[in-house]
């Protein structure tokens, strides 16, 4: 059975595995008494499934390259076919989503963005809640995979520079598989209990803390996968409150370096101390909450009580990690971390947080870390030969080909990155956006961090864009997601020639 599993394509199994998913929404409908609700989960579960052993049967025997080059068409089916499939659940239980806004939706969950059309939490189900939720799980899944099997093999996705520093070629070697999909079934099979197992623990020690279960849940899978979605409105209304919050933090680790999923089984954390995307990390989370810590004590000198000084740096903590791994959970102390001096902080520090984004390889959005550290790196170097400008940096090849070559890579991905922020922001204002709004939006959906939009307090939300302005952010997650270097070698004529 395994074996004949194993000639249908990629594509074919992602579909199967979200129709087998949409059992558990139905389990959780049924548990409320929603009948309506799991018949629609189980009926939909058993088209797709259908639909996918068809295709299955029809392309087993088609000879595929199984080269990286050809699972990037695998890439871009899943985020621009499958929200197709996944949002039919949707449309049939909100008779006010049409498809469009269905596919929006569901699209944002696979890209782990967040976005959302949904103004009130309440509004809906509980099962659709967790549909949301676990589509952004299977999301951020299907990234991490991806990026380690496909990606690091063709040196993209933030690889290329470890490439032209180590002089390798990265994950060509890991397994020994030349085949991708050999990769990716042996990355799944290496990173799959991993990263169930983390989500477990995290829901667990929510659910320990004080939340439901269903809350708890939804918010370990968001946590996880960097979506963002919570069934209540974020983290401001939980049970669990600060302490859940301080585990919150703690996970989102992984979101900073993929070697968190690949080091948990051995439980060797010494890298920690030495990997470059945790230490800037570090830097960026603690030197911003200590410069607005500063900015609202000196606003609030003259307050005679400041008994909510420790709450409000909490909350400057959270917040900025969780922007800044593209979570966007505003902690339940933010409030407090602006009103205790009266002053509020900027939207442009979270726009700029979460285009830094988070790790290589991991279900975070943005630039990447790594590659920030590549362009600051270069920078120092450019500032000690203004001083000395026959000097010879030190530290090493690698050091020196990470500030030349690295640094390069990076500048250039780096400017296609914030061309595409412009395009998508110029689409934007054809269709009568603002130009603020605009901004807000367009980094949002290629940064993949939905709640980030409403940084900038404007006032608009997803659902009063239009669907011409939801069919452009549809375009900027796939583009934020895939990568423009990978965009490039899909449609590098090159390819087609092979």
């Amino acid at each position: 059975m395994v074996a004949h599993f194993r000639k249908y394509p990629l594509f074919v199994l992602i579909m199967m595995i979200g129709a087998f998913s949409m059992v558990l929404p139905a389990i959780h409908a049924a548990k409320l008494g929603d009948a309506r609700g799991a018949q629609v989960f189980l009926s939909y579960a058993m088209f797709i499934l259908i639909i996918s052993v068809i295709m299955g049967l029809a392309l087993m025997n088609r000879v595929s390259r199984g080269t990286s080059r050809s699972h990037l068409v695998t890439i871009f089916l899943v985020y621009t076919l499958l929200p197709i499939f996944l949002a039919m659940p949707f449309s049939a239980l909100i008779p006010s989503m049409g498809p469009i806004q269905g596919y929006f939706e569901m699209l944002s969950s696979l890209t782990t963005t967040g976005a959302t059309l949904i103004n009130d939490p309440l509004s809906i189900s509980e099962p659709l809640h967790l549909w949301r939720a676990l589509v952004a799980w299977m999301g951020g899944f299907f990234v991490v995979i991806i990026a380690l099997s496909v990606m690091e093999p063709m040196n993209l996705g933030g690889f290329e520079i470890r490439s032209l520093v180590l002089g390798t070629d990265g994950g060509t070697v890991a397994y020994g598989a030349a085949d991708a999909s050999e990769r990716v079934e042996k990355y799944a099979l290496k990173i799959g209990p991993v990263y169930v197992a983390v989500t477990f623990v995290l829901m667990a020690v929510l659910y320990m803390s004080g939340d439901r279960a269903y809350v708890a849940s939804i918010h370990a899978m968001s946590i996880i996968s960097t979506s963002g979605i919570s069934p209540i409105g974020g983290t401001l209304h939980t049970e669990s409150g600060r302490l859940g919050e301080m585990f919150m933090v703690v996970f989102l680790l992984f979101a900073v370096s993929n070697r968190g999923f690949q080091s948990f089984s051995t439980a060797n954390w010494q890298w920690l101390k030495r990997d470059v995307e945790v230490r800037l990390m570090l830097i960026a989370t603690l030197g911003i909450t200590i410069m607005l810590f500063i900015r609202h004590w000196i606003s609030a000198f003259d307050v005679p009580t400041q008994s909510n000084i420790g709450a409000a740096f909490w909350g400057s903590i959270f917040t900025v990690m969780s922007f800044l791994t593209t979570t966007g959970f505003e902690s339940a102390d933010w409030s407090v971390s602006q009103n205790w001096s009266g002053r509020s902080t900027s939207g442009i520090i979270f726009l700029t947080l979460v285009v830094m984004g988070g790790g290589v390889a991991t279900t975070a959005g943005g630039v990447k870390l790594l590659r920030i550290y590549a362009l600051y790196k270069h920078g120092l170097r450019e500032m000690e030969r203004l001083v000395h400008p026959s000097s010879v940096g030190g530290a090493g090849m690698a050091a020196r080909r990470f500030r030349r070559e690295g640094a390069f890579t990076a500048w250039v991905f780096f400017m296609l990155f914030l061309v595409g922020i412009a395009m998508i922001m110029l689409a934007l204002t054809f269709v009568g956006i603002g130009f603020d709004e605009a901004i807000a939006f367009s980094i949002a959906a290629v940064t993949n961090t939905g709640p980030v939009a409403g940084m900038l307090e404007t006032g608009l939300q997803y659902t009063d864009i239009g669907i011409s302005g939801q069919l452009i952010l549809c375009v900027g997650m796939v583009f934020g997601r895939v990568e423009v270097l990978a965009l490039i070698a899909l449609f590098n004529p090159s390819y087609w020639r092979r």
